[in-house]
């Protein structure tokens, strides 16, 4: 019950009944992955997709340098890789654990039996893979025409109104956070630098304070720029 529990509580499968829990709960596979494990690869068969139970997954690219490129770390609740599931192709990037993970593994093939027999599936995946779609419109966006010190406010923006409070901490390292918005580590701490001398922000470590919430927004939206 207790597994059937955690299963329901995925925004994934929420207002499932509970014959379609017991049926999700038949096929999962529970894995264990350690700090730094790889979980798949880009260009790997894509036999499934996968929800975060605990911890957290990096997606990335790597270019022909060998820089990766941080594309989306996901936290618990969280589904990933899922487009293989409807197209049958190969993963088009590659998934670290960033932390010791917990995660749930559903096979394509029985997932896809699962669609045949409850569409409703397939309408609550739909709305995450749509809502999937805006985010990297927005990440496309952010990375080719807004400035650093543009995508640094717009991210702890986010991350604010993610933990409902001006004051929170980075959940990823300053290095990972740096890939993720496309800039280098050393550039990111200019940059948060400035934000503090400015007034933008306190931060001690990983903590972060907004003082300005308003001159951040502006920020993000690139109708102001740093002095």
């Amino acid at each position: 019950m207790k597994f059937l529990n955690q299963i329901a509580a995925i925004p994934l499968f929420s207002g499932l009944a509970e014959r379609q829990l017991e049926d999700l709960a038949m096929i999962v596979v529970d894995q264990q992955i350690r700090r730094g494990q790889t979980i798949f690869h880009q260009g790997d068969e894509g036999t499934g997709f996968y929800v975060v139970a605990s911890g957290k997954v990096k997606i990335y690219k790597l270019n022909p340098d060998g820089k990766e490129q941080i594309l989306h770390i996901f936290g618990p609740g969280e589904p990933f890789a899922e487009v293989p599931v409807f197209a049958g192709q190969c993963f088009p990037a590659s998934a670290e654990a960033l932390e010791d993970s917990r995660l749930f593994f559903f096979p394509r093939p029985a997932f896809v039996n699962l669609i045949r027999l409850h569409p409703s599936l397939a309408l609550n995946m739909l709305a995450v893979l749509s809502r999937r779609l805006r985010q990297l419109v927005s990440l496309v966006e952010d990375l080719s025409l807004k400035e650093a010190p543009a995508r640094l406010a717009a991210y702890l923006l986010y991350q604010s109104h993610q933990q409902g409070a001006p004051v929170f901490e980075l959940d990823i390292l300053k290095g990972q956070l740096a890939s993720l918005l496309g800039t280098s580590p050393e550039t990111l701490s200019r940059i948060l630098a400035r934000l503090v001398r400015e007034g933008f922000i306190e931060s001690v470590g990983p903590r972060i304070r907004i003082l300005d919430k308003s001159g951040l927004q502006e920020l993000a939206a690139g109708v102001k720029r740093l002095s």
